[in-house]
């Protein structure tokens, strides 16, 4: 098969994480005899720099005649950087809003995985941690509170503020769809996560959800209330497989689910359109103080790389050995300096960026 990736660095440590990852995805490429070329793109503050502003025509361009874009990291430090002097949409984070919009990428996955040789970084109670966890988080990422009409007024001397929440039957049926195919992917289990009980926007959220169960008989469908899903995250995540939401729930929900990991380092994400096309990302952010040191955790973005294999490609057999490989290595201890053990351990090894690329791809 031929790949045609698009490669966003962007800033702060993305160069180098982007680097570790092609290293990975040359190597599983090589292996099973696929063709793969890159075409960079200057987004945020690197293309600010270059052109004036986080975005232009001409990368958005490349981007949609990639097959699939693997990005590093956007932005940099809001206090110190030239960039966050300018207006608000010149600044690095509005590409990042901008080519979401532009490529119609309307279904964020952001995966929450635990495993079993990080368990004593993970915050909860240890009989929670040992089990593990390996979830998927699908978020709406274009509807709901955050896309509609909103003002603020002044009302009898009472200044007033109202954003409204609003989802069609069609916008909750692409990403149900979505969430369905991938379940199939892994466990074959689609958490639907709501406020039924209360919003009309759930209840129609939840109506549709089951218009679409209908159609993946093999998939498990339940049902649950996001106050309950908050509390059920940091009692017994193992219990989750894919979890369904609309945006504002996906977005503190996601967060919550990132922090029980016990490190933000090792969490892939990508947002999907209505093909196969979808933008790869890991979770964390560009962390201008450490960028250029060779010590920036590569992993979260070796692992955007497995989703976009599977997801935009279909190479499931290639993104499972990426995954493995992250298993091996941390089984074989070695560790980036931010998933090391606090004061050590004798049984781990602490490597650089580019040390933990190789590892990851001599495993390939």
């Amino acid at each position: 098969m031929k790949l045609k990736i698009g490669c966003i660095s962007g800033d702060g440590i993305g160069p180098e994480i982007v680097r570790e990852a092609k290293k990975v995805l040359d190597a599983v490429t090589a292996k099973y005899g696929h063709e793969i070329s890159y075409t960079e793109i200057l987004m945020g503050g690197a293309s600010i720099d270059v052109h004036g502003v986080p975005l232009t025509p001409e990368a958005v361009q490349a981007a949609k005649e990639s097959d699939a874009v693997l990005m590093g990291s956007i932005g940099g430090d809001a206090n110190t950087s030239p960039w966050y002097k300018l207006p608000p949409d010149r600044r690095p984070e509005a590409g990042l809003l901008a080519i979401r919009k532009e490529l119609g990428l309307f279904a964020n996955l952001r995966p929450a995985v635990l495993y079993e040789e990080l368990a004593d970084a993970c915050p909860l109670k240890k009989e929670t941690s040992e089990e593990g966890f390996d979830l998927l988080i699908m978020r709406e990422l274009t509807g709901g509170l955050y896309f509609g009409e909103r003002r603020t007024t002044v009302e009898n001397g009472l200044r007033t503020a109202v954003d409204t929440l609003v989802y069609n039957e069609n916008e909750i049926r692409r990403i149900a769809i979505r969430a369905f195919d991938i379940a199939r992917k892994r466990r074959g289990k689609v958490t639907s996560v709501d406020k039924a009980n209360v919003l009309d926007s759930s209840r129609l959220w939840r109506a549709v959800v089951n218009e679409v169960a209908a159609d993946y008989p093999d998939v498990e469908l339940s049902h649950m209330l996001v106050d309950n899903c908050a509390m059920q995250l940091v009692k017994d995540p193992a219990q989750f497989d894919v979890i369904l939401t609309e945006n504002m729930f996906g977005d503190i929900l996601s967060d919550e689910a990132s922090m029980v990991t016990g490190s933000i380092g090792m969490l892939a994400s990508a947002s999907l359109n209505d093909t196969k096309f979808g933008l790869y990302e890991p979770s964390h952010g560009s962390a201008p103080d450490i960028a250029g040191k060779n010590i920036a955790n590569p992993i979260a973005t070796i692992l955007s790389a497995a989703m976009m294999l599977r997801y935009s490609f279909d190479l499931d057999r290639e993104a499972d050995d990426i995954e493995r490989a992250v298993k091996q290595v941390l089984k074989e201890g070695f560790r980036t300096v931010d998933i090391m053990p606090e004061g050590g351990a004798a049984s781990c090894r602490k490597c650089s960026c580019s040390e933990m690329g190789d590892l990851n791809a001599e495993r390939i």
